[in-house]
């Protein structure tokens, strides 16, 4: 049967970037965006004092459409959200957008090849809840991201402690750092975010202590105060220093006879890392060798957090967390009692998928809750359904718009894909490598960090259109340059010549149902 008109879950980068892509190829989208601006976690309600990104500005965009040079070398995360509507807007995507809009329900007759997708838009000024939308489509792409609910967790006395007047929230609920001003702040977690927002507000806060469960390493920005860190970890050198769950080529010799090699490599950085950041003298060396970084995120360092630390300025906790919060106190799980009046949460996220009923959950995840994803974009067991997005990693971005040509090439019937059961057990491997390499901690098997380029190239291959030898020798020695791959684009469109772009959206129906 076939496919014309597409439903996309979310406008961040996997959504923006799935719509383009699309509509290049002759289909017709509408996309759903709960929030009121563009953008995913870069929107404005999720944005907290502090926030940048953790790739330097040249190499966080896309292909075709590089961040304006203007932008400093870490862009923040209102840059980042202006970027994504000018993509936006370049593109001509902004009439297929339904912002302020929230998916309630989404199901599928697979008889008919038809998803009923029921939305809603938010009430503006005083008016009352708004109807509900019904959309029909042939096919849906989920593009709500990994880091759709905050999780934020549930804390004995928490109801006394707000009743009280203090706050518990997550890091991408706290958006204005003028409420930590003469407050006692604690903030859990040691992430990027967690990080981020208790060097925001260290200043003007009465207090400010990180409670850090588990020390990990943060790399910093620029090696000995000189070299920027995408030189060494940004390019196809430094993701074969980890070992991916099939090596190749240069790979297998550093991962065999030339182990000695790579070990020495990642003790000099662990060496410069712990000489420049003085985690001895401060007393936050993690303890695990840097290699661990691998295991799920890779932290970049908070400028000027670790001076604030050395100087006083705001605390550490190590290995303590929260036992119970009472009324303008935090009591911790070494027995101490803190002055507390506000708690920031910077501890991960729920993957959600809440307009699908349990029958399309048990078609697209395992007993665990992971996520059974050929090549991170199709569940084997559900048609007409695709997720783009759920492969966090350095190149985020890339990876959602590479993403989104290996899908529409799919839909034009381009991909030659193995049998299901060759899929069921190529994504039986990868979880339980998945598994093994980072003690359970890869989001539902929706985190690839640090194999990036290792997820690109798979999907090329696929298509038929891998990299040129000079340009991928180019990425051994430097960073990976988004620009390489806008010809992946031309290529395709070439194959598919056929291809137009689509002109119209569909239009929804008022009520609960829609003829």
């Amino acid at each position: 049967m076939t496919i014309r008109s597409v439903g996309i879950i979310g406008a961040g980068f996997a959504g923006l970037s799935t719509a383009k892509v699309l509509r290049a190829f002759g289909f017709e989208v509408t996309v759903f965006e709960k929030e009121p601006d563009v953008g995913g976690v870069w929107a404005a309600s999720r944005r907290y004092p502090g926030l940048t990104t953790q790739n330097p500005r040249t190499t966080y965009a896309l292909s075709d459409f590089p961040m304006p040079a203007s932008y400093p070398e870490w862009p923040s995360g209102q840059q980042v959200q202006a970027y994504l509507q000018s993509y936006a807007e370049h593109f001509g995507l902004v009439p297929y957008l339904r912002m302020s809009t929230t998916v309630e329900s989404a199901v599928l007759d697979e008889e008919a090849g038809v998803w009923t997708v029921k939305a809603r838009r938010a009430a503006t000024g005083q008016g009352g809840a708004l109807p509900a939308e019904v959309y029909r489509f042939d096919y849906l792409v989920v593009c709500n991201g990994i880091f759709s609910e905050p999780a934020v967790p549930q804390y004995p006395g928490a109801d006394a402690f707000v009743a009280a007047g203090g706050r518990v929230c997550h890091t991408s609920q706290f958006n204005d750092a003028n409420e930590a001003r003469g407050k006692h702040v604690l903030v859990v977690g040691y992430g990027k975010s967690s990080c981020d927002v208790a060097n925001a507000i260290a200043a003007d806060s009465a207090s400010t202590t990180v409670l850090a469960r588990h020390l990990i390493w943060k790399i910093p920005k620029k090696f000995m105060n000189v070299l920027n860190f995408k030189f060494l970890l940004l390019t196809r050198m430094g993701e074969a220093l980890f070992k991916y769950i099939e090596p190749k080529g240069f790979e297998k010799f550093l991962h065999g006879p030339g182990l000695p090699v790579r070990n020495s490599m990642l003790g000099s950085v662990e060496s410069v890392v712990t000489r420049q950041l003085k985690l001895r003298e401060i007393g936050l060396h993690p303890g695990t060798p840097l290699e661990t970084i691998a295991r799920s995120t890779v932290s970049l360092v908070t400028d000027g957090f670790y001076e604030k630390v050395a100087a006083g300025e705001l605390g550490v906790r190590k290995g303590v967390s929260i036992q119970t919060l009472k009324p303008g106190q935090a009591v911790l799980s070494n027995g101490e009692t803190v002055p507390a009046d506000i708690v920031v949460c910077g501890t991960g996220w729920h993957q959600q998928v809440p307009f699908f009923d349990s029958s399309v959950l048990q078609r697209v995840t395992d007993a665990r809750g992971n996520f059974r994803l050929y090549r991170s974009i199709l569940p084997v067991a559900m048609p007409r359904l695709a997720f783009n997005g759920y492969n966090s990693s350095f190149f985020s971005q890339l990876n959602c718009e590479i993403g989104a040509l290996w899908l529409a090439n799919h839909l034009r019937g381009g991909l030659q894909l193995p049998r299901p059961d060759q899929m069921n057990a190529q994504i039986d491997r990868r979880l339980a490598w998945m598994e093994e390499r980072t003690d359970g901690k890869h989001s539902k098997g929706t985190n690839i960090i640090p194999f990036s380029v290792h997820n690109i190239d798979e999907l090329l291959q696929d298509m038929g259109l891998p990299l040129g030898v000079l340009t991928r020798f180019k990425q051994w020695l430097g960073p990976v340059d988004p620009s390489d791959y806008a010809v992946v684009t031309r290529q395709l469109l070439a194959r598919h010549e056929n291809a137009t772009v689509a002109v119209a959206a569909p239009q929804a129906t008022s009520g609960a149902a829609a003829s």
